[in-house]
């Protein structure tokens, strides 16, 4: 049972003539009063002799008397609105939810002589309306701070106490809604995202790439749009908005966003905490190429979740989101559609309550940077390598946060292995065929031998993964390990040791890219040129704008 509270108004008349009305779609049927503040208001949809001013001008008593006293915006609104798998709540029923939920909202406590005026409306099986007007009997303002919460506690309770669905509730960490203004507008213009959405994009996606707040802002005026930073006077960073040259508004002036309006890890004091200023970092020679560490350190995380506390765990959450936003910069035209849709979705599981320790996840984020400096793998391999890592760590993702009853992050987790595991099957297939091939060939006293070894170090798990289509690419890996010097037995150990296998829907196949995670075996095909992390962001940003502006 959801509630939502609007923006006060100032018109009674106007929200009545909507709830008694026949609705935008003609949904409305029956609208009927079920209760009311003394139980004897005029219902105009029940009794032919009530009409809407009488029912306007009884909620707006205390409005007139209070005069200059009263608030301009008066009326308070609510709508509680039942799950579509609930069983029909009777007007009685109903009634008791309504008063429950004022005296939650401080809009009408229990047993308050002073209470304000207020009526419910029914015209729907599935919700009603609340409409009340802010002036107490006293002639006083209604002590309703914090209305929200406190209503939507009642409604748990509620849910409880009538055997209705626990809707899982969020924890205010969600990024701030289009307004229907901006809905409207969108469609108008015929856009696919709304401006805040479009720009909300863009920044997290420049945050996964800059390593600098100047960087950050050039990537951000390299895609097309508009950005205005605010100084502190010792010439530090104070904040910034940003708009799109095509979105104005009445004046024809720019219509701007600050980063906290976007979502509340884009204000600019969240990114700066996030952003490194260590670029050396990402150019140290460390003997592998960027998109080996990256796989590498997405694949570590897993572990981190599990082990790590609670702010480190964020902490690499918060660079997984990075490394979802940058990765479609990169990634094969075929691929990107999934993968923007996977980082959109995991955008709402980056955020919780729990505060992050940004240093923990530093090698994360510096691989992350460092792949959109190099150009992208041309071995479909090592691409699958990467996907495969970013799917378990996704799929721990959303354990970390239904575990923490994070339920929306956890929901946004689940939807987001939809998207990943898609991508994955597009560009695993050709070098797993590849790798079954080879499986295929190896001699008979060879596939003994990776038979032997599977049975040793995974005896609990080797008929069922000697059962699976993918054994053979498993046992090809095996051999190639072996062949450059590592000890396979011992890989196997270390693949599933503190790691889960009981989400896989294939564990040769997730065993298999383990191995070449850990024991190097991707081929390194990519070239020596490094690429500009803006060029390669103004390039994919202007592709993807020409499909959804």
């Amino acid at each position: 049972m959801i509630a939502n509270i609007v923006k006060p108004g100032h018109k009674t008349r106007g929200v009545l003539n909507y709830l008694y009305g026949p609705g935008r779609a003609n949904e409305h049927t029956d609208p009927h009063l079920i209760a009311s503040w003394d139980g004897f208001a005029p219902d105009p949809g029940r009794d032919s002799e009530a009409t809407l001013s009488q029912l306007t001008t009884a909620l707006d008593l205390r409005v007139k008397q209070a005069g200059d006293k009263a608030p301009k915006e008066h009326v308070w609104h609510c709508s509680v609105r039942a799950a579509p798998e609930d069983r029909a709540l009777s007007d009685e029923e109903w009634a008791t939810v309504a008063r429950r939920v004022l005296n939650a909202a401080g809009i009408a406590p229990d047993g308050d002589a002073d209470a304000c005026r207020w009526v419910a409306v029914r015209h729907a099986e599935d919700h009603i309306h609340i409409v009340a007007t802010k002036v107490r009997g006293d002639l006083r303002p209604a002590r309703n701070w914090n209305d929200f919460l406190r209503a939507d506690k009642e409604l748990v309770a509620v849910e409880k106490e009538y055997g209705l669905r626990q809707v899982p509730r969020g924890d205010r960490t969600a990024a701030k809604r289009p307004t229907r203004a901006e809905q409207e507008k969108a469609r108008r213009t015929g856009n696919a995202r709304t401006t805040r959405e479009h720009l909300r994009t863009t920044v997290r996606t420049a945050v996964s790439a800059a390593t600098t707040a100047a960087e950050l802002f050039q990537i951000i005026e390299g895609t097309g749009a508009l950005v205005d930073v605010q100084y502190f006077p010792s010439g530090d960073v104070r904040g910034y908005k940003v708009a799109l040259s095509d979105d104005t508004n009445s004046q024809g002036e720019p219509v701007w966003f600050s980063g906290s309006t976007l979502a509340p890890d884009l204000s600019y004091p969240k990114i700066a905490e996030r952003l490194t200023a260590t670029a050396t970092k990402l150019t140290e020679q460390t003997g592998t190429t960027a998109w080996r560490r990256f796989a590498v350190a997405v694949d570590q995380t897993p572990d981190h979740l599990a082990h790590d506390e609670d702010e480190a765990g964020q902490a690499h959450i918060t660079a997984l989101a990075e490394a979802l936003d940058a990765l479609p910069l990169v990634a094969p035209v075929g691929l990107r559609p999934q993968l923007v849709q996977a980082a959109t979705v995991f955008e709402r599981a980056a955020r919780s309550r729990i505060p992050a320790q940004h240093q923990q996840a530093q090698a994360t984020r510096c691989a992350v940077k460092a792949v959109l400096r190099e150009p992208a793998p041309q071995d479909g391999a090592l691409l699958t390598i990467v996907l495969d890592a970013l799917l378990l760590a996704v799929i721990a993702a959303q354990h970390w946060h239904r575990t923490r009853q994070h339920h929306q992050q956890a929901e946004a987790a689940r939807q987001t292995v939809t998207h990943l595991r898609t991508a994955y099957r597009a560009t695993a297939t050709e070098p797993l065929t590849t790798l079954r091939q080879r499986g295929e060939r190896l001699t008979e006293t060879l596939r003994r031998r990776q038979e032997n070894t599977l049975r040793r170090a995974l005896p609990e798990l080797a008929e069922q993964i000697l059962a699976e289509p993918g054994w053979p690419s498993l046992a090809a890996t095996l051999a190639r390990a072996e062949a450059v010097g590592h000890k396979p037995t011992a890989l196997l150990t270390e693949a599933t040791a503190r790691r889960q296998t009981d989400t896989a829907t294939s564990l040769s196949e997730v065993l298999t890219w383990r191995l070449h995670r850990r024991a190097d075996l991707a081929a390194d095909t990519t070239s020596s040129a490094p690429a500009s992390p803006s060029a390669t962001y103004r390039q994919t940003n202007t592709r993807q704008q020409r499909r959804t502006r």
